[in-house]
């Protein structure tokens, strides 16, 4: 008994058509959507303008919001090997550089280091440090050199196209998560993490200039912490920008008319992104300082307040809070949120005393399991 050959079915050309026509659309969309990701994605630039102001822009506001436009609607260059850039701006020696080389042990690749020691350079005891200066002019506190090298510093770290993510510590910061963590949280965040927010008294508004007209009017100026985390693109605004850097060079400087001391590490930079690319900011700092103390100057650490209990204390703080400078000195609670979910705020913290270095060394394992 033979067996009869089954005949195939073979689907009709009309189908064949409709199938490859199909994977021709899905292969089309997920290579556009590779190439060129979702504006929200990466940075939500479609609200980066306020609708204001309804005034004719000057040449050179027109010329600098073409520019900041261009860089913040360019999808991203992703490297194969991204790294973050940790740049220090100290006025010498890093006393915490034993605590550092534990955090980026066994990391190399994913991160670089860049070192701003305006007053003085030492020796480094580390040797992950070495070689890392940049050449660093003097500082001054409160003064415009404040922001002068914190551009320094970032355009030192632009020059290496791997660095998409950028983070300013001062010689007193000292880490409070693990790297892997601290990668992660960065890396995938759509936002830059850099303080902002409105004060409506002496330390806040009240040292605004009227000579900033026309660019900068009195309802955008903005103050923060200075110690900000950005990405790629904002740091290449940062670097861009000359037109309302030049007003705070100008008019934002202590001893300034009538009594007030205006501080541009404080303002030059919420304000310049709270008008730019106010949806692109997350409005909050990752590094941690104590103001409850109510003086010029946050609380400093020294040996004996360094604990298991408060460094997990830091780690655990889900809320930024800013306290107004005026009368009524309300408190501003802002909920620190991570594309879109409630999560701790703190990557790292300052201001310690150097005599900190071994309790948190030896507490480093511990406190940073996450």
């Amino acid at each position: 008994m033979k067996g009869t050959a089954v005949p195939r079915t073979r689907a009709s050309p009309r189908r064949r058509i409709w199938i490859s026509v199909v994977v021709v659309f899905v292969a089309i969309t997920v290579l556009w959507a590779y190439l060129y990701p979702p504006q929200d994605y990466t940075y939500p630039v479609r609200d980066w303008f306020p609708s204001e102001p309804t005034r004719e822009l000057t040449d050179a506001e027109t010329a600098a919001r073409v520019v900041f436009r261009q860089i913040l609607s360019t999808p991203p260059f992703i490297p194969r090997n991204p790294k973050i850039a940790f740049m220090f701006l100290t006025p010498g020696k890093l006393p915490f550089e034993k605590l550092w080389e534990l955090f980026f042990k066994g990391h190399d690749g994913r991160y670089t280091i860049y070192v701003h020691a305006s007053r003085e350079k030492h020796e480094h005891v580390s040797p992950i440090f070495i070689g890392r200066d940049i050449h660093s002019e003097k500082v001054g506190w409160g003064m415009i050199t404040m922001v002068d090298a914190e551009r320094r510093l970032l355009a030192k770290a632009l020059e290496d196209i791997d660095n998409q993510h950028f983070v300013l510590l001062s010689d007193s910061c000292v880490p409070l998560h693990n790297f892997d963590y601290v990668y992660d949280f960065l890396m995938g965040s759509r936002h830059s993490f850099l303080d902002c927010f409105h004060d409506p008294g002496p330390h806040g508004v009240y040292r605004y200039s009227k000579n900033m007209l026309p660019e900068v009017r009195e309802s955008e100026f903005r103050k923060g912490s200075q110690w900000f985390s950005m990405k790629r693109q904002h740091a290449m605004v940062v670097i861009a920008d000359s037109l309302y850097y030049s007003k705070f060079r100008l008019y934002c400087r202590p001893g300034m008319e009538e009594g007030r001391n205006c501080y541009a590490d404080e303002h030059y930079l919420p304000t310049l992104f709270h008008m730019m690319d106010p949806a692109g900011i997350a409005n909050w700092s990752v590094t941690y300082v104590d103001w409850s103390e109510g003086k010029w100057h946050p609380r400093s650490f020294r040996a004996k307040d360094v604990t298991y209990e408060r460094l997990k204390n830091m780690t655990s703080i889900d809320v930024s809070y800013h306290i107004t400078s005026d009368d009524k000195k309300d408190l501003l609670q802002r909920p620190c949120m991570w594309n879109g979910l409630k999560r701790p705020c703190y990557l790292f913290a300052r201001k310690f005393y150097p005599e900190a270095l071994d309790n948190l060394v030896n507490l480093f394992s511990n406190y940073t399991i996450f």
